[in-house]
């Protein structure tokens, strides 16, 4: 998972890939089939989210990737990785989350009910994007990483 320099343009361009393309899916399927909202509302939804995650797609794969390395140093197993995605996933993701709410106007008692309940839904969602993002890493050759996935 060694990145060589301060910046890899595949490594930024892999993150902000997966993060996009994840995200709208997985967003789309819960805000269409669990908040009951019209394929209108959530594409509206979705399209106004994508700015955030080219945002923050690289900066959560280097802290996801630091999670990662601290995992590792107590097991190599692949339930530690999934653990250390799960633990990744949700505290970075449920700050940026609460951050969008604030911004748009949610009462606190309304920010930390939804942080919760998508912290809870976050933990299925952080393996599977951990997987999803490893692929894309592997896709765009990201160099010291593609060879040991």
């Amino acid at each position: 998972m060694k990145v060589r320099g301060p910046f890899c343009i595949r490594h930024a361009a892999a993150d902000t890939f997966a993060m996009v393309v994840f995200c709208f899916i997985s967003g789309m399927i819960i805000e269409i089939f669990v908040s009951g909202m019209t394929f209108e509302q959530s594409l509206a939804s979705r399209t106004l989210s994508i700015p955030v995650n080219i945002a923050i797609a690289w900066p959560y794969g280097i802290f996801r990737d630091f999670v990662l390395r601290q995992g590792a140093r107590f097991s190599a197993s692949g339930r530690i990785k999934n653990l250390s995605d799960l633990i990744a996933y949700v505290l970075f993701q449920s700050p940026v989350y609460a951050g969008i709410l604030l911004v748009v106007g949610a009462s606190s008692e309304q920010i930390m009910t939804a942080v919760a309940s998508n912290a809870v839904v976050s933990c299925g969602m952080g393996v599977v994007y951990g997987y999803f993002l490893d692929m894309c890493r592997k896709w765009f050759k990201v160099p010291g990483y593609y060879s040991q996935v």
